[in-house]
């Protein structure tokens, strides 16, 4: 199941066939990016930061994990079953970094630095998801042009998220098959999807980094069973 929402809310609630049919959502067009020689960072791919996860629940699994499991029981001789990885909750990110709709471009700038992540779901004041932020889509501050245009780019590194955000951004819910999410993802261009209930609650992100992640994991993903 896929979802679009935007600061109005819900806009969309279906599969992905009808999805493009958004036209916000359709070929999503952003700004060239601008780079910088910030040591550590990488590209858009970079998967959101794992924070720890709420104590009522246990934490998800890694697919690191899973392999160090596996290399132990083959050790050991066991021979657990392999359960192949088939859906957005096998490969998600669960608590992932997130970014306030108040927040300031610089701001969330040094959040991604600090992080080093590429990308973040923008939550409003009451915790919904409404876009999707890119670092790609912010000028580093740090790139700043010499004398009268210097004032110009500070003002735009002030600038609020919400204007250079993706929004409406798609979602997707924890239960759709990963053969979906990779032809939305593949349709739209973005990095990855915020993963959300119909009501726009983040229940975590998924990327196109978890995906290459699980496809060389044990178990195996597995988009055809």
């Amino acid at each position: 199941m896929f979802f679009v929402f935007g600061p109005s809310g819900q806009m969309y609630r279906g599969g992905p066939e009808n999805l493009a049919k958004i036209s916000p959502v359709r070929g999503v067009r952003r700004p060239l990016a601008l780079r910088t020689r910030a040591a550590g960072l990488h590209g858009e791919e970079a998967a959101p930061l794992p924070l720890p996860a709420p104590t009522t629940t246990a934490p998800a699994r890694t697919l690191r994990a899973q392999d160090a499991v596996s290399a132990y029981t083959r050790s050991s001789g066991q021979s657990p079953p392999r359960q192949p990885l088939t859906l957005v909750r096998d490969v998600m990110t669960r608590g992932a970094l997130t970014v306030p709709l108040s927040a300031r471009v610089h701001e969330a700038w040094q959040m991604f630095t600090r992080y080093q992540v590429g990308q973040a779901p923008v939550l409003n004041s009451v915790g919904r998801v409404v876009g999707l932020l890119l670092r790609t889509d912010m000028g580093p501050p740090d790139l700043l042009p010499p004398n009268d245009q210097a004032a110009e780019r500070l003002a735009s590194a002030r600038r609020p998220v919400a204007e250079v955000m993706v929004s409406p951004v798609p979602t997707v819910s924890e239960d759709t098959e990963l053969r979906r999410l990779a032809g939305v993802l593949l349709e739209t261009g973005l990095p990855g999807l915020p993963v959300t209930d119909d009501s726009g609650e983040l229940k975590g992100f998924v990327s196109r980094t978890d995906l290459l992640r699980a496809i060389a994991a044990d178990p195996p993903l597995d988009l055809w069973s």
